[in-house]
């Protein structure tokens, strides 16, 4: 306890010239001194299946360069990437949060994801795995008989982490504007966890998902 606060303190004074961390040494510190900064596999976060990624990457990348070359002393970022030309990049390189506010807007307004569409995220979990995947399909059934034809319903898929705590995850996603349909609907999903049947199930929905593992 408190020895990260330790290893901070001594850099900070200048007993050691190197500091290794993970994304937790982002954000807020400041060390005058410092005007060299690295960031290893500066595109992992962009493989992950979260149409948010390219914006994460873009804010940890920029706040990196800015722990580099503060107060009177010039500063210098040096990014390690296998996905060198992806925008989100690039403009962290230049700087640019107008230009990526632009593209990643176009992007999104093109797929349909927030902020032009509202998200709903459905995930169940069993220690069964063919049970989950069972219920799973049966949920997208009352949702594409519940919902209009405007609000795409992405799944059922596994969850990228697909198994913990002995328990077996599947995901769907529901993408919406104005949906009229939508309170009754989501009311029949949850119905299926009264029946005796679904007693194991657990089923939960998120009302606009930060995280999609």
């Amino acid at each position: 306890k408190g020895s990260h606060q330790a290893f901070l303190d001594q850099f900070g004074r200048g007993k050691a010239d190197i500091l290794l961390g993970t994304q937790m040494i982002e954000k807020g510190l400041d060390f005058p001194n410092v005007t060299l900064v690295g960031v290893l596999n500066a595109d992992t976060a962009l493989n992950l299946p979260d149409f948010r990624s390219s914006e994460r990457t873009f804010q940890l990348l920029t706040q990196v360069a800015g722990r580099a070359g503060r107060a009177e002393k010039a500063g210098q970022v040096l990014i390690q990437s296998y996905n060198s030309q992806h925008y989100a990049i690039r403009f962290a390189k230049d700087q640019d949060y107008e230009g990526f506010y632009a593209y990643e807007m176009g992007i999104r307004r093109q797929l349909g994801y927030p902020p032009y569409y509202f998200t709903i995220g459905i995930t169940l979990s069993h220690k069964k795995e063919e049970e989950v995947f069972k219920r799973a399909y049966e949920v997208m059934n009352i949702l594409r008989s519940g919902l209009s034809e405007t609000s795409p319903i992405l799944g059922p898929t596994p969850k990228p982490i697909a198994r913990t705590h002995n328990l077996y995850h599947y995901q769907i996603l529901i993408k919406y504007r104005l949906e009229d349909e939508l309170g009754p609907t989501l009311n029949q999903v949850l119905a299926l966890t009264q029946e005796r049947e679904n007693s194991e199930l657990r089923l939960s929905i998120d009302h606009e998902p930060q995280q999609f593992l």
